[in-house]
């Protein structure tokens, strides 16, 4: 059996992730090596010394793993940073105060026992290629083991590179810090700031848990005070020396935070003390066994305990971040459940709202970019916004990376899922849930502030945008198929585009030559064929009314009159995932019957299934 063989499911298309027992001691040390070896390719021409961050989430062994990773690249000659319990937009935060090197062992929202890493290499989330391409450095690290001896080793030049003295000194982590601009355009302390004075050896360093809350925090700080300039001025301390940490006004806003006892439970609680006028936490306390449930905010029924909880103490709104802090769930003053398609809506509004006046003078609209599960009100409402909607792929880092080939023409992206990432040049080009839960409160303030009638109303807010009567994203077993090598997306893809050709004709069915062309017009390349379905023009017209969209740009989505289905294949596990929208009930059910009478010439399970569906 080929080395790490049973590791191979851990490399998925996003990060690393898998079950605890796959992460073995040998495993973990290759892994390090491949990283160590990943960093020195893209060391700098200058052969100054690449540094990497590393932190971890609340998972059992997620410390031991980081602490292992660390000592292995410094090993190997590269400077490490040690950040320790942080949010995984917390290490994106510190790896862009250097190269944009950073490591985050974390599981996101996964079940306890599942361990993960994240990772980012010049400022850049990996490609699924980028992380099958680890994995065969992974491999080869293993080979280079067992194939070589320890003299060997020492003589190997990749080896001999890991082994040597670097000369690092403290000063040159501490004056990065004091830059003005980073790569990715937001505004750094202009303070000096001696933030790492705990070396662990010359090519290792710690930063104690206040240093990286705070240089954080302030960054987040200096962001809202240029945003609403009136509102949070500085304050003189003691010493009489200006400090940007304290607003001069506070929020006047209650709100209920839900840490789920991921990674956000030790920050997040003094960070929103900081701008609202009253903070309630729950599950506030860092714990991987994760007592209350699977750190996953999107959970049908995960957010009872907080809606109750905004219900109880009248407040403004209710708050719920992942186990890593990059997904964002919201919950209005009435104790509803805001879908993500709304609350991505909302987000939209506030970056348009607020973004500086050079970028409205723009003579192209700037582009909001949303996936493919996302609702069918959305291009509508993003337009009448002055945006234009751009539909993408699912996947966060995908967005990331259409996000900075657009040259800051996609200022917003959202995700059904619960990312949201901004691009303002205000801060961090990620998804930071507790960044973009401090951007929408600052929004809804200063939007009831301003108004003949100042009331935070979220519920009011909602109210007013199209209804959605909508399932969950929900997820299917994925059906084999022996008699065919090609999968139920690819056959559904070919029949959604056989019929929307058949309905333009008014001839009689074509011929089987004419079928055939039809069934590969497209660029699905399955070498099976679509079965000689009896389907009459009037059958393709109930089943694919006229103006009906189809989209394949990830599964098949089709976009009706009063409502929306997609069905997909997920990137992170072996299913498929399907949502269904309408405007209606009606509306709902008659989407997924349609769903499922086209899927049920492939596989009556999959269609019964999809007609199963209860909505959310």
């Amino acid at each position: 059996m080929p080395f790490f063989a049973a590791q191979h499911s851990l490399f998925r298309a996003y990060d690393i992730r898998g079950s605890r027992q796959h992460f073995t001691t040998d495993f973990i040390q290759a892994l390090g090596y491949a990283f160590a070896h990943l960093y020195h390719v893209q060391q700098d021409s200058d052969n100054k010394k690449d540094i990497v961050v590393i932190g971890y989430d609340v998972r059992r062994d997620s410390d031991v793993i980081a602490y292992r990773l660390a000592n292995t690249l410094s090993e190997c000659g590269l400077q490490v940073i040690q950040l320790g319990l942080i949010t995984t937009p917390m290490m994106v935060f510190w790896a862009e105060e250097y190269q944009g090197h950073g490591i985050i062992v974390t599981a996101s929202h996964s079940a306890r026992d599942v361990l993960g890493i994240k990772w980012l290499v010049n400022h850049q989330s990996p490609s699924s290629e980028d992380i099958q391409t680890l994995y065969q450095q992974v491999i080869h690290q293993q080979l280079i083991e067992r194939s070589l001896d320890n003299s060997m080793l020492e003589k190997s030049k990749f080896y001999k590179g890991c082994l040597q003295e670097t000369g690092f000194k403290t000063t040159d982590f501490q004056k990065v810090i004091v830059k003005k601009d980073n790569q990715k355009g937001y505004k750094a302390l202009s303070t000096p700031r001696h933030v790492v004075d705990n070396p662990i050896s010359n090519q290792q360093m710690s930063l104690s848990p206040e240093q990286v809350a705070a240089h954080y925090i302030d960054a987040i700080v200096q962001v809202f005070n240029a945003l609403y300039p009136h509102d949070n001025q500085p304050t003189t301390n003691t010493f009489g020396h200006t400090s940007n940490q304290l607003p001069f006004t506070k929020l006047d806003l209650v709100v209920i935070i839900d840490c789920m006892h991921g990674a956000t439970s030790h920050i997040a609680p003094q960070l929103f003390d900081r701008f609202c006028h009253r903070v309630i936490t729950l599950n506030d306390t860092p714990n991987g066994d994760f007592p209350a449930g699977n750190p996953d905010p999107t959970e049908p029924h995960r957010l009872k305990q907080l809606q109750q909880s905004v219900i109880n103490h009248q407040a403004d709104i209710g708050i719920a971040f992942d186990g890593d802090g990059d997904r964002l769930m919201i919950v209005d003053n009435i104790g509803k459940v805001v879908t993500p398609d709304h609350l991505l809506y909302l987000l939209a509004k506030v970056i348009l709202t607020e973004r500086p006046v050079a970028c409205t003078q723009l003579q192209s609209p700037p582009q909001i970019l949303f996936d493919i599960k996302c609702s069918h009100h959305l291009p509508k409402l993003l337009t009448e916004l002055g945006a234009e909607p751009i539909i993408s792929k699912t996947g966060s880092s995908l967005m990331r990376q259409q996000m900075q080939d657009s040259a800051g023409q996609i200022i917003f992206a959202g995700e059904l899922s619960g990312h949201f990432i901004f691009n303002d040049s205000r801060f961090i080009v990620y998804d930071d849930a507790i960044y973009a839960a401090l951007r929408l409160l600052h929004w809804l303030a200063a939007d009831h502030s301003n108004s003949l009638n100042p009331t935070t109303n979220l519920a009011n807010i909602i109210y007013q945008l199209p209804n959605i009567v909508s399932t969950a994203d929900h997820y299917l077993p994925l059906p084999l198929n022996a008699s065919t090598d090609c999968s139920i997306i690819e056959q559904l893809t070919r029949l959604c585009v056989y019929l929307q050709q058949l309905m333009k004709v008014t001839a009689p069915l074509p011929t089987q030559a004419e079928y055939q062309v039809l069934s590969t017009c497209q660029r699905t390349l399955c070498s099976c064929s679509i079965k000689n379905l009896p389907i009459s023009i009037e059958q393709a017209k109930d089943l694919l009314p006229i103006g009906t969209t189809l989209s394949c740009i990830d599964g098949v989505r089709l976009d009706f009159a009063h409502g929306f289905g997609v069905l997909r294949q997920s990137n992170t596990s072996h299913n498929l995932t399907a949502r269904f929208a309408g405007d209606s009930m009606a509306h709902l059910q008659d989407i997924q019957a349609k769903f499922a009478a086209l899927c049920r010439p492939f596989d009556e399970n999959l269609a019964a299934q999809i007609v199963a569906i209860s909505p959310q």
